[in-house]
């Protein structure tokens, strides 16, 4: 893991009274609290932008090929998922 660097953070005096509040309750640091809040906002925001690079590529792939599966397809194939059943994606087509 790397070192530690330190950063400051400017909070308003009601966030900050808020974030002490949050962690007198949990038995934890405000420090603590802040450090978690902002790794589980940059890691919902990674997941976030790498989904929307996923699709971008997924569409920029269809521009190119015409390659896809039709919405009734694709629930058809979720639905047996969902029901437990073991099911092969769909095939894509033109």
């Amino acid at each position: 893991m790397p070192s530690p660097a330190t950063t400051s953070l400017k909070l308003d005096l009601e966030l900050k009274k808020r974030v002490q509040q949050l962690a007198s309750a949990r038995r934890r640091s405000a420090h603590w609290i802040m450090r978690e809040a902002v790794e589980q906002y940059v890691s919902r925001e990674e997941k976030r932008e790498q989904f929307q690079q996923d699709a971008l590529s997924a569409w920029n792939k269809y521009q190119t090929t015409g390659l896809h599966a039709t919405a009734e397809e694709a629930d058809a194939w979720l639905g047996k998922l969902e029901a437990g059943e073991h099911a092969e994606a769909p095939q894509c087509h033109l």
